[in-house]
């Protein structure tokens, strides 16, 4: 089964992975990194006009990195609005992603966050640096292979 936009994205021949829905009948779909950009663009432009959440989470130990946007259709009047989820995957080894702050601009912390905890690099960001994090912090905190600096044990500390 198809949702609405992946509908129209295929209709006019942009790629990109239908990954169904969620509990709550939201349309999930994966993005690459080198599509991310444009495609953002024309969520927006196809009514799209705000970004609920925007966070990142490691997919597996040694594997991806996955930034989440969550976008919905405001309107006027309409009281259940339409709601997408997309997905995008970047590698371990470099993961860059377009930055989509140029487009909503409460991209701003979320994105800077996410590349704080897991660093994903997200390309064209005004402001990318550390938000939580000291700046001298070596690592990002939430990749599931982070060994915290200095660690021993809780029964070690007395």
């Amino acid at each position: 089964m198809q949702g609405r936009l992946s509908a129209w994205l295929v209709k006019h021949g942009l790629v990109h992975r239908s990954l169904g829905f969620d509990y709550q009948g939201i349309e999930t779909l994966q993005i690459k990194p080198e599509d991310w950009h444009s495609i953002a663009v024309i969520s927006y432009v196809y009514g799209y006009n705000y970004l609920r959440s925007q966070c990142a989470y490691d997919v597996a130990p040694g594997g991806l990195l996955a930034s989440v946007y969550h976008l919905t259709r405001i309107q006027y009047g309409v009281d259940q609005p339409e709601e997408v989820c997309i997905k995008v995957f970047a590698p371990r080894r470099n993961p860059r992603i377009p930055s989509v702050f140029w487009i909503w601009k409460s991209a701003d912390f979320q994105e800077r966050e996410s590349y704080d905890m897991l660093g994903i690099s997200y390309d064209n960001h005004p402001r990318l640096k550390r938000i939580l994090m000291p700046e001298g912090w070596i690592g990002w905190p939430l990749r599931k292979d982070y060994i915290a600096p200095n660690f021993y044990e809780i029964q070690d500390a007395h």
